[in-house]
């Protein structure tokens, strides 16, 4: 059975760092693209930055560029998302995702495959 678990959330001030985890097991391709998606209250959720197994070159939505990092395990069955200088509208549930082919998408429904969440929350 397909999973994907994130972790490594919690609550730090504004400025502050937090690196999450994701972890795919039971995928039915061994090598996907993963991306990291974000879901605030009352918003739409949104392309956080994902990278493919092949590529040594993330994408990254325009909100997080130069702050947060995306980089991929040996394995390339983990994926870890760096957090730094946040701020208090990067609060949000944070969603890893995953899809069978190894080309990188923006879009969430053309990911196959997501965690439960994890969540951040950045005080002011």
């Amino acid at each position: 059975q397909a999973r994907l678990v994130e972790s490594g959330g919690g609550l730090v001030q504004s400025g502050g760092s937090l690196r999450l985890s994701c972890v795919a097991s039971g995928l039915t391709v061994t090598l996907p693209a993963m991306a990291w998606f974000r879901q605030a209250p009352g918003k739409e959720r949104e392309f956080v930055g994902g990278v493919s197994s092949t590529s040594v070159r993330p994408w990254y939505g325009d909100s997080v560029k130069g702050r947060f990092t995306i980089s991929r395990g040996n394995a390339k069955d983990t994926m870890y998302l760096k957090m730094n200088l946040l701020k208090p509208n990067d609060t949000a549930v944070y969603y890893c995702a995953a899809r069978r082919l190894d080309i990188m998408a923006t879009t969430e429904n053309l990911y196959e495959y997501w965690g439960q969440g994890t969540q951040v929350t950045v005080s002011s």
